[in-house]
């Protein structure tokens, strides 16, 4: 049940009739109204039915050589997987891991038993603080140090100013709960020079890393050079069923190889998801560019639509794009964003924001626009139109809202 939604019950205590209880949530009815909308910004796969998931094993064969033997404990199309990834990143090497939660902790874990220091400096915004459950202290032994409040990567006089030791930097790229946001390339570099200057390794959580290179105007292998090790996603960029990997020295690898199978990571057969993931690298990382230059489109129609539909207050941030995911901040209650939200897919075909709401505060929201190819066929008119028609709904609908200060 949403937070702030009451049961439907009846007037004598009796609870909700078959009808209403069999109601679609919301969640229901926004994935129902993005897979009905003729026109959306992204068609996420992993939202998709799972007949039409499967279809994308249909180019397996494309990538890798069906006639050989399935994979058993990681050979076979899991090493090649793994090939591919050391290359694209230039690292010595890669291991596949079943989940980037998995990877990090062993990376660090690794890092910490050469450093002789378990301490971990990071963002208290990047993803292992706020989605993982404590997951570096409760089950790794490492102990997580805070760099930095602002929705931004710290600076290097922050890590070269930082009050106690740590034996490794993790440094998210992008910050996703920030805005998806990125420091400059000349940022960047400083800041992994004065993490060497405390002899502390540099570890990226590179989930999204496939997504940096037209930001920093730089190629995976330039940016993955700039640290010790490496984590990337093969699902948040590339659409795949699954998995991770992470990529460093052998030796680190080698080491990492062992710790995956002590965490539970020796998974029999991944062939499934191995094959997603190089289809992935073959069709959708040569896009990556051209999604995150129409996202910058995209990002200032949407400001000029919901500005010309009355919208006294609302940020689109970045205001240009670091990749092709964005915030939009607006100030009204969660609940009745979401539901004009989902009303306009329903009733015009076109579902410009597709993603959950959350709450940022009294009478604030804001949502996650991911631009994937689905946007390529939006032009800055088609975005303005559905922006101002979003923005109107939202006008008609409720007294204008309390700005914020």
């Amino acid at each position: 049940m949403i937070a702030g939604m009451t049961d439907t019950a009846d007037h004598d205590g009796t609870g909700p009739t078959t009808e209403e209880a069999a109601a679609p949530t919301p969640r229901e009815r926004r994935i129902a109204a993005w897979r009905n909308a003729p026109r959306v910004l992204a068609r996420l796969g992993f939202l998709a039915p799972l007949k039409e998931r499967l279809r994308l094993l249909e180019a397996a064969g494309d990538v890798h050589d069906l006639d050989e033997t399935s994979d058993i404990y990681g050979n076979g199309v899991v090493e090649a997987l793994e090939r591919r990834v050391a290359e694209l990143l230039g690292t010595e090497a890669a291991a596949f891991f079943p989940t980037g939660t998995m990877a990090q902790q062993v990376a660090l874990r690794c890092w910490a038993g050469r450093t002789g220091d378990p301490a971990v400096a990071l963002h208290p915004m990047s993803h292992p603080e706020v989605y993982e459950r404590n997951a570096f202290s409760q089950v790794s032994g490492l102990r997580p140090v805070h760099l930095a409040n602002g929705p931004r990567l710290p600076t290097a006089e922050e890590v070269r100013d930082f009050a106690e030791p740590f034996g490794a930097l993790m440094l998210e790229l992008p910050l996703r709960d920030a805005g998806f946001v990125l420091p400059t390339w000349d940022e960047l570099t400083e800041v992994v020079e004065a993490a060497r200057e405390r002899d502390a390794v540099v570890h990226f959580d590179g989930a999204r890393l496939w997504e940096c290179t037209e930001h920093f105007g730089k190629s995976l292998e330039e940016i993955a050079g700039l640290a010790d090790s490496v984590y990337v996603s093969f699902y948040k960029s590339l659409d795949a069923f699954g998995g991770a990997a992470l990529a460093g020295p052998a030796s680190l690898i080698e080491e990492a190889r062992t710790w995956r199978h002590r965490y539970g990571g020796a998974v029999f057969q991944q062939f499934p998801t191995a094959l997603s993931a190089l289809i992935g690298l073959d069709r959708e990382l040569p896009r990556l560019p051209e999604y995150v230059r129409h996202a910058r489109v995209v990002a200032a129609a949407l400001r000029e639509g919901l500005e010309a539909g009355g919208l006294p207050w609302f940020r689109v941030h970045p205001e240009v794009p670091h990749t092709y995911d964005f915030q939009v901040w607006l100030p009204y209650g969660t609940e009745f964003v979401a539901e004009t939200a989902i009303r306009a897919g329903e009733e015009t075909g076109t579902m410009l924001f597709a993603n959950h709401w959350d709450p940022k505060g009294p009478g604030l929201t804001f949502t996650e626009v991911y631009v994937r190819a689905a946007a390529l066929e939006w032009t800055a008119g088609d975005v303005r139109e559905a922006a101002t028609d979003f923005a109107r709904r939202l006008t008609g609908a409720q007294p204008s809202p309390r700005l914020p200060d």
